[in-house]
């Protein structure tokens, strides 16, 4: 189904900028669907990626791009141990190679083939297991790992050693890594030799390192959460796919934390009920004219 949106902005902007900012695509994406020749300016086919939309113009874009966008997929996957989440080295498994039909946990609204391309959307260390979101969806990547995504992540994390108080203050803030001061983390010991870590960035093996510098030894390290998406019961090595009201939930609480303002809190127990519940739901087909598509 074709969709028509009327810029309303002060001054022309490059359309491709535009689309991203009505959440129908990121800007990269957008530049494919103009090269295609899948967008219209005013009833003319746009072939140009710099074009500029002025005020007052209506942008069509083709049913055959809409569809494209409203296919893409985003995998929640529960990785794990001895999956890498990005481009594996010489001996290496991709955790990507989990996403297969056999794995998939309720429905999905469509199956990743020999050419699908699925990014990590965040890293999880080949020896740590847990939630990790593979996906085509450039605007859900800007918003879970963008310049400036500030979604927060949650780990159950299992250590040996001795884990005092001085220690916990410490992992909370006053770290250093790499010549770098670490942002403040939520850290707190749930059980014996049981901690819980909410982080705000992902530096490379960062809760190993931070561990590493109070005298502690990481076993086990499991992330359960991004932002308001949990993992929920999804079982290990399986996935099932994003639904529409998880990715929403996840661009707003971006945009909302972006912004120093909260994320509401419907949206986030939306998120968390869909995760508990560990079914895909597949997209709506398209949006009503005039609004940005939701997916």
């Amino acid at each position: 189904m074709a969709q028509e949106h009327t810029y309303q902005g002060d001054e022309p902007v490059r359309l491709n900028k535009w689309m991203a900012q009505l959440g129908l695509c990121s800007r990269r994406e957008a530049e494919a669907l103009i090269s295609r020749g899948e967008v219209k300016v005013n009833g003319e086919t746009v072939s140009e990626p710099g074009h500029k939309i002025s005020p007052g113009e209506t942008m069509v874009l083709g049913s055959a791009g809409a569809k494209a966008l409203d296919d893409q997929l985003t995998a929640v996957l529960h990785k794990p141990v001895g999956y890498v989440s990005a481009q594996p080295e010489a001996g290496q498994t991709p955790a990507v190679r989990l996403v297969t039909k056999a794995n998939l946990v309720g429905k999905a609204p469509k199956l990743p083939g020999a050419k699908t391309q699925l990014a990590p959307l965040g890293r999880l260390d080949m020896d740590s297991r847990g939630l990790l979101l593979l996906s085509q969806d450039g605007v859900l990547a800007k918003a879970v790992i963008g310049p400036h995504s500030n979604l927060d992540k949650e780990y159950l994390v299992t250590v040996k050693g001795q884990v005092t108080p001085q220690a916990l203050d410490k992992l909370r803030h006053g770290l250093t890594l790499d010549g770098r001061r670490l942002k403040h983390a939520k850290v707190d010991q749930v059980s014996p030799g049981r901690l819980r870590f909410i982080l705000r960035e992902g530096r490379n093996r960062q809760i190993r390192r931070m561990c590493e510098l109070v005298g502690l030894l990481v076993v086990d390290l499991y992330r359960v959460r991004i932002g308001p998406l949990e993992l929920g019961d999804l079982p290990e090595g399986k996935w099932r796919a994003l639904t529409e009201e998880e990715r929403a939930s996840l661009i707003s609480s971006a945009s909302a934390e972006a912004s120093g303002r909260r994320p509401s809190s419907s949206a986030a127990s939306g998120a968390r009920s869909a995760s508990t519940r560990s079914r895909g739901k597949p997209r709506s087909a398209g949006a009503k004219a005039g609004r940005p598509r939701k997916r």
